[in-house]
């Protein structure tokens, strides 16, 4: 496993590293998005989703839980598990159809983490400031390539 340190000092650039990952999703990736409450979590998945997916709202699925959004490559499916009352009910969200045919960005993946694969990226955001962040990605194997390759080190 791969660490990467990255300051984010303020919203702008938590959307902009965002946008800066989404050319490296594949099918089947899984993006795991952790931090406390106001880390930044949201803002970072909706630049992601913004240039991924070229839409203009991508709104939080803090309520519905997942918002599924199209890209020629295949859906990104963007799920929020901070109120999952339990683990098993990911399953009734469409994760097992996300997981198979989709991309998954994974607010709050603590919820599932037994279920989760090893090859998931993990991006951790910290609070550092009333407006800035430290990210750390954990990059296992199958992504260390498509990270430098955008010259994310």
């Amino acid at each position: 496993m791969s660490i990467i340190s990255i300051d984010l000092p303020d919203e702008k650039a938590a959307a902009a590293f965002g946008a800066k990952m989404a050319p490296l999703l594949q099918t089947s990736d899984i993006v795991c998005l952790e931090g406390p409450l106001g880390a930044g979590k949201t803002t970072l998945a909706r630049g992601l989703i913004r240039k991924f997916c070229g839409v203009s709202e991508a709104p939080s699925p803090t309520f519905t839980l997942v918002e599924t959004y199209e890209n020629v490559i295949g859906a990104l499916w963007h799920f929020d598990l901070y109120r999952l009352e339990k683990p098993a009910d990911v399953w009734e969200l469409g994760l097992e159809e996300a997981l198979n045919d989709g991309i998954c960005l994974i607010e709050w993946p603590d919820r599932i983490n037994a279920i989760l694969p090893d090859t998931a990226l993990q991006l951790s955001l910290s609070i550092d400031s009333a407006t800035a962040r430290t990210l750390t990605i954990s990059a296992p194997k199958s992504w260390r390539q498509r990270l430098r390759a955008a010259g994310i080190e």
